[in-house]
């Protein structure tokens, strides 16, 4: 065993011990500790293993960037994460965690997810905020910054991935104006969280960095509690602080544990008092080790030898088990139980490129370093190459200052900084890479790019071998960077390798695409309380009430909760459907319709813009009066249809389907903001601000009479696709005369409020005609019985105007959205698809839908069978007297009276005659009545 506690050093709380368990092994950690630290402090050498090669891996860096610490978490209140890095997992009492080799386990939640459990809910939550200035980075840049900015009154917000601010300033021994470091770090914490108009948020990894200056922030919950909020902040300006990653060098069997950064080290030792190992040998390109080499050896370490290549000397392989033996150096063996690397430092970049930002190659740090921002975006400290302490105080006082002058507060002046008394810096930096071995190429499978998916140069030399240039094809075809540590060790070293075999410049293959999130986030997070009974968001209409009391059957449209049927006394969908449905046809029924979509659409260029949205002219359409209007998309397929009314000369009330209400308001802005920016046009959803009370058949116009004395309803004075404003049951009521039935109905509009009392209303004037709710079963048999298609049943984005028999709908005149695709040879073809009714031969035989139908004397025993089409609607009818369906068919239209067949799954055919699509009152007298 090697290494273990160093007295009398670290933010560790010694006399604050905490038991807990790995891979069923029982240890004890200190307050303060991470897991790693906790097991590095137990000699616990081997904390993974390589997911292919099956190789002992060790802890390697002390933070996010750490690839190979990937564990399985059980917290003591039961719940479980997996894939969570033990450098990131805050020690607690009774935790237990098993190592992983890559992948995690999904295990049952130990809470309910219901809406109502407290609890569960509680554990996962979205917060939404705006800032002035959002820095993001708590370490000595970015402390500066937000101190500079807070101090102008802006509303700064400082986010920072640790459980406390200070970032790599709580891993060293450095002093600002004589004083440790960390001094300086307490009283700046204190003063931020003092400034009225500062939010500081610890335990915080800014995720993501989207267009419109929009960032996400995942916030852990205190250590030993599972769960978290997901900050959705837009900020005026952005600072980002967010540090550098130290990269390694690739040599032969550079994977043993008890390899380990040396940035890593000095952090374990200053933070955690924990000493790796007694007998070291550091390998690096640059000055950086300096300090920590000499904290090591005030810890009582036995340094061996310091391997500078900018010497133009260099580690050639390693020897070992499960730990860390000896080193060759230039060939040469040395013992050793500890080999420290720094190959220099790649600037964590991820969010800056996210951003949009552009980033480039710096020749004079080897690394890639922010060029030109796109957003409001100003970069700061080692994040932006700038690698000595007192230029991180200053870059990033510099930057909080200029970015709170931005967004409008103070004149830009920073602060002054406290001078640090030990700044080594990194200082020159040696180009290396990688390390030949003594073996050539047979050791290269062994000389490990990325440890988290056990990448090797050999991958890379097979990729490039193979013809792959772009650094995009490398990476899929290596998996370089594609595990959960996104390659912030290995991504620089593989791309600079690549170019070498390649026969390019360092940095001609570039970087790939940096996408969020930075670091791994939880799907319960991303959830946060969209789950259980809130995962998708129940919408229901000002009747639910009554819907429910009266023993509605809901079905699930869009979002909504909609009555099917309404069952009496046992009945069967089926029984209760017909029974609805003649109940509609010869007397009363009434059904709520609440859910249809409704835009408002207003202003001077509402109608000129109808008329390109529909297929059919709106423009000329007098104030008072409906009109069916049919959408399409640019392939000229059909898109939604519904009824438009005029309320005004500048206004015009849209109504869509129910699933598309979403949909086709996304469509009109669309086209109103990138086509149309000239028309004068807004468009608002209304859909429930209005309840939809639908009287049908032929006794409605007494229940209407009944409820609006004063409303003149006679044929003559209210005409079919009309509306009028009336007062019914002492409301205030928009009345249209629409019918979605092919009978007599009207559809009364109040103010959702006003709802429940209408439809009782409504029900109470109709008790003496026998009045029925009905639901959308019933609703769909009666507009299928008139013809009447549903987008998305009738159709499936393949399918025209035409197909659907309503070519008396679209214009030859105006152009309208779609239009151009009608002039296509392949959408008047005679042999496509159309709509049409079928009757069973056996008129109490009901068609599947969905069936695929067959022509006359087709053998079905060919593969593949040739189709002619499918069965869209199919229902009982009770003003029929027997079954009958929609469907499409191929020439449909030019084939009535003759036979197809539907071969069924469990081997019955059911053969019917095409018909036209109206099987019911095609003159429309009920409709007009």
């Amino acid at each position: 065993m090697s290494g273990g506690r160093v007295p009398g050093l670290g933010r560790i709380h010694r006399l604050r011990p905490l038991p807990f368990t790995f891979d069923g092994v029982e240890y004890t950690g200190l307050e303060g500790d991470t897991l790693a630290s906790a097991l590095l402090a137990n000699g616990v050498d081997v904390i993974g293993h390589g997911i292919y090669s099956g190789r002992p891996r060790g802890v390697m860096a002390a933070g996010v960037e750490d690839p190979n610490s990937t564990v399985q978490v059980r917290w003591p209140d039961g719940t479980s994460e997996p894939m969570v890095r033990a450098t990131q997992v805050e020690l607690v009492a009774d935790l237990a965690a098993t190592m992983l080799a890559g992948q995690g386990r999904l295990e049952p939640a130990r809470f309910p997810v219901s809406a109502g459990d407290s609890t569960s809910a509680g554990r996962y939550a979205k917060r939404y905020a705006r800032c002035d200035v959002l820095v993001v980075g708590g370490g000595p840049a970015g402390l500066s910054a937000a101190i500079a900015a807070g101090r102008t009154g802006a509303r700064v917000m400082l986010v920072d991935e640790g459980p406390e601010l200070g970032g790599t300033l709580l891993g060293t021994r450095d002093h600002l104006d004589g004083q440790p470091a960390a001094a300086w770090v307490a009283a700046t914490t204190t003063e931020l969280t003092t400034l009225p108009e500062t939010t500081v948020l610890v335990r915080s990894t800014a995720i993501a960095y989207h267009d419109h200056q929009f960032l996400l922030v995942a916030e852990r919950r205190p250590k030993g509690e599972q769960g978290g909020t997901l900050w959705h902040i837009r900020p005026g300006q952005v600072v980002l602080a967010t540090g550098a990653h130290e990269r390694p060098i690739v040599f032969a069997d550079n994977d043993r544990p008890g390899i380990v950064l040396a940035s890593a080290a000095r952090t374990f030792l200053n933070r955690y008092g924990v000493r790796l190992g007694d007998r070291v040998v550091i390998f690096t390109t640059n000055g950086s080790v300096l300090p920590g080499a000499s904290e090591l050896a005030e810890a009582g370490v036995d340094l061996l030898e310091v391997v500078d290549a900018r010497d133009g000397r260099a580690i050639t392989g390693t020897d070992g088990g499960d730990r860390l033996e000896r080193v060759f150096v230039d060939g040469s063996p040395i013992d050793c139980d500890l080999l420290l690397v720094s190959g220099g430092w790649n600037p964590a970049v991820h969010l800056f490129s996210q951003s949009r930002g552009a980033i480039r190659y710096d020749e004079d740090i080897a690394a890639y370093v922010p060029d030109a921002p796109v957003q409001a975006t100003f970069v700061a400290g080692s994040a932006n190459g700038t690698f000595a302490l007192e230029g991180c105080l200053s870059e990033g006082a510099e930057a909080g200052a200029r970015a709170a002058a931005s967004a409008g507060f103070g004149d830009g002046s920073a602060p002054p900084m406290p001078e640090p008394t030990d700044d080594g810096g990194v200082g020159p930096t040696a180009t290396l890479w990688m390390v030949p071995s003594p073996d050539g190429e047979a050791a290269e499978s062994r000389m490990f790019v990325d440890l988290e998916r056990d990448s090797s140069v050999a991958d890379l030399r097979r990729a490039t071998g193979a013809g792959l240039r772009s650094i995009e094809h490398i990476k899929r075809y290596t998996t370089v960077g594609t595990a959960s540590d996104q390659g912030k060790t290995s991504w620089v070293n593989a791309s600079a390798i690549a170019s070498g075999l390649l026969g390019q410049r360092d940095g001609a293959s570039g970087m790939p695409t940096f996408r969020p999130p930075y670091t791994p986030v939880s799907f319960a997070l991303l959830a946060g309380r969209d789950r259980g009974d809130l995962h998708d968001p129940i919408r229901t209409t000002s009747i639910q009430p009554w819907h429910v009391a009266n023993g509605a059957v809901f079905e699930d449209v869009g979002q909504w909760k909609r009555p099917r049927y309404f069952p009496r006394d046992g009945e069967t969908m089926e029984q209760a459907v017909l029974r609805e449905c003649r109940t509609a046809r010869e007397s009363v029924a009434v059904m709520d319709a609440s859910t249809l979509g409704k835009i408002d659409i207003q202003g001077t260029d509402a109608g000129e813009f109808l008329n390109r949205v529909y297929t059919n002219a709106f423009a000329k359409l007098p104030v008072g009066s409906c009109r069916y209007g049919l959408m399409c998309r640019v392939d000229g397929m059909v898109f939604d249809d519904g009824v438009t009314s005029r309320l005004a000369e500048n206004r015009f009330l849209m109504t869509t389907t129910t699933g598309n209400a979403a949909p086709v308001l996304d469509h009109l802005e669309e086209w109103l903001q990138t086509e149309w920016p000239d028309l004068r046009v807004h468009a608002t959803s209304v859909t429930e601000h209005w309840t939809t009370v639908a009287v049908i058949g032929p006794r409605s116009r007494d229940v209407l009479r009944a409820l609006a004395p004063d409303l003149a309803l006679d044929a003559a004075d209210f005409p079919f696709m009309t509306w009028r404003e009336a007062n019914v049951a002492g409301t205030a009521a928009r009345v249209f005369r629409i019918s979605f039935s092919g009978e007599l109905a009207y559809e009364i509009n109040v103010p959702t409020w006003h709802g429940l009392a209408m439809w009782e209303a409504v029900m109470g004037a109709g008790a003496a005609h026998g009045i029925t709710p009905y639901g959308t079963e019933t609703m769909h048999v009666l507009r299928a019985e008139k013809g009447y298609p549903i987008v998305g049943q009738e159709t499936d984005g393949t399918v025209t105007p035409q197909d659907l028999g309503m070519d008396w709908i679209v214009s030859k005149t105006k152009p309208f959205i779609g239009s151009r695709s009608h002039r296509r040879a392949d959408t008047s073809r005679a042999d496509r698809k159309q709509l049409v009714a079928l009757l069973p031969v056996d008129p109490t035989a009901l068609l599947p839908e969905g069936a695929q139908l067959v022509d006359d004397g087709v053998n079905i025993q060919r593969r593949p069978v040739p189709m002619t089409g499918h069965v869209t609607s199919s229902y009982r009818s009770a003003a029929l007297g027997r079954t009958f369906a929609l469907a499409l068919v191929r020439a449909g239209r030019q084939r009535f009276g003759e036979t197809v067949h539907a071969p069924l799954a469990d081997g019955r055919t059911i053969s019917a005659t095409i018909a036209d699509s109206v099987v019911f009152d095609p003159e429309n007298h009920r409709r007009d009545g």
